[in-house]
């Protein structure tokens, strides 16, 4: 009873987005479900809002294309690595591997993050921590049809408030042409070299090379722009220190809930900073 009145709970908090986004009155409730067994009724249906909500036909093009995503779900489930022990994690994640690699990548792009930290107060430790942990610093950005991940989180019983909103974020920036259709991504539908979840990317994005466009997949300088943004907008101080205790610590535990992420990101930023 109770996982029946959350999923009641969800479904209405997602027609209060909807009637607050569309200014009116009218809402489409697209049902939430536990399997695929419906994804293609709720496409319909949600298909059927995005229009109402002013969603443009690139948009909607795609989000036709999508289907049920069920390694994302699988994903969803079984997030072990978050439940290891912080030696253990450091130890999966290649935490040495990271840390040298960042020196030289800190090194070989100095100016960029000489005028991140100019513009941010951000320094380069944690922003290339963060890089290399989330993608090898753009070697490795997932292999999930990101747009069917995010439709499927939210189509999902589980967190479908949530991701309704990283849906139409999705579909926000399809159609400025700062997402590709086809984009693949992680399996929770992070997009680009740090990966930013699609509203993430809408309220933090930053042109970082002056293209035009926040290309977080195919630019370094927009994605790791993006990120000092998104630290300076969970509190980041300026000279301030970012280990635990010290007050830009709390900047970081804004990136990621898991408390051993976070760590890593200060202590493996620190080590590439002190070099």
């Amino acid at each position: 009873m109770a996982f029946i009145a959350k999923g009641r709970m969800l479904r209405a908090a997602a027609i209060i987005a909807i009637s607050l986004f569309t200014g009116t009155g009218a809402a489409y409730a697209a049902a939430c479900g536990n399997d695929g067994a419906g994804y293609k009724a709720w496409l319909q249906a949600t298909s059927s809002e995005a229009q109402a909500r002013g969603v443009g036909p690139a948009a909607l093009k795609a989000l036709a294309n999508t289907n049920f995503a069920t390694a994302t779900i699988n994903a969803d489930r079984n997030q072990k690595s978050f439940k290891l022990s912080y030696e253990e994690f450091l130890r999966v994640r290649g935490a040495p591997t990271i840390i040298k690699r960042g020196r030289i990548f800190k090194q070989q792009n100095a100016g960029l993050f000489a005028a991140i930290e100019k513009r941010y107060g951000v320094p380069a430790g944690p922003l290339v921590a963060i890089w290399g942990m989330e993608t090898a610093f753009g070697a490795y950005l997932g292999k999930q049809h990101t747009l069917s991940a995010v439709s499927t989180l939210a189509y999902d019983c589980r967190r479908s408030a949530f991701f309704t909103e990283q849906l139409y974020a999705a579909l926000n920036l399809i159609d400025r042409e700062d997402l590709d259709p086809n984009a693949i991504g992680a399996m929770h539908g992070e997009i680009g070299q740090t990966q930013f979840l699609p509203g993430n990317v809408l309220k933090y994005g930053v042109d970082g090379d002056g293209s035009g466009h926040i290309d977080m997949t195919r630019s370094k300088a927009d994605a790791l722009y993006s990120t000092a943004n998104f630290l300076v907008g969970h509190g980041w101080q300026r000279g301030a220190g970012y280990q635990p205790g010290e007050p830009n610590y709390a900047a970081i535990q804004g990136w990621n809930a898991a408390s051993v992420y976070q760590r890593a990101i200060a202590e493996m930023g620190k080590a590439i900073d002190a070099k």
